[in-house]
């Protein structure tokens, strides 16, 4: 096991944390944001000084790397490569979907083991990015970009329970509008809940280049020329 600095910024949600032999032993969130430029910098420095002031070595960084707001992994990968850079330490990426899933599996018993999860991250209007995962968190069908209607997650929906969560789940559930479809609500992707995915990443020594490593955006970016005013 290792301790491990945990770093999350693909929704508005901004929020650090540090594991140490796989249970989160501090953290720090804010929730007014988006705020990332502002609050990570600061955070980030409050958990390495906790880990300094209690004798805790960094193993390593690990950061989400979405799909998300394209501003906020930028911001957040910046921060963790510059972390690695200056401390010596191997990057670990979590997708920001799977860490959505990790207190829905920690926090939720009565999801029947033959159910499918489905973590939604806003993409504004009607659309998400969603992956679909097992229990065990196999993909079952990879992360996309959807526009949500009644079909477009029919062929699950008619097989197995279905899970939805996250950010974008709530503005969905209306068109998916299926008895098989159920809504978690208040699952947002923290830093405290990385630790499961991270320590599997560590143990098997699945790190990333820090040099060319960049955020799994999904979508590019597109910037817009604002409207005059007057």
């Amino acid at each position: 096991m290792s301790s491990i600095l945990h770093i999350e910024t693909s929704t508005d949600v901004c929020s650090v944390a540090v594991s140490q032999d796989g249970v989160c032993i501090f953290s720090e969130e804010d929730h007014s944001g988006p705020n990332h430029a502002v609050k990570l910098g600061t955070f980030a420095d409050m958990a390495m000084s906790f880990a300094d002031s209690h004798g805790i070595p960094l193993d390593a960084v690990a950061v989400s790397c979405g799909p998300g707001s394209y501003t906020g992994l930028r911001i957040g990968v910046s921060m963790a490569k510059g972390i690695c850079y200056g401390q010596g330490l191997p990057l670990l990426s979590v997708p920001t979907p799977e860490l959505l899933a990790v207190p829905v599996l920690l926090n939720h018993e009565e999801i029947e083991d033959d159910a499918l999860l489905c973590p939604m991250i806003d993409a504004r209007r009607m659309e998400v990015y969603a992956g679909i995962y097992d229990r065990a968190l196999r993909p079952i069908r990879e992360i996309s970009a959807d526009v949500v209607d009644a079909e477009t997650y029919k062929e699950y929906l008619d097989k197995c329970p279905v899970y939805f969560f996250g950010n974008g789940a709530s503005k969905c559930m209306a068109s998916i509008n299926h008895p098989n479809a159920h809504l978690i609500e208040g699952i947002e992707p923290l830093a405290k809940w990385m630790f499961p995915l991270a320590e599997k990443k560590m143990a098997n020594e699945d790190f990333e280049d820090v040099a060319y490593f960049v955020p799994f955006y999904l979508k590019d970016f597109v910037a817009k020329t604002p409207r005059k005013l007057i």
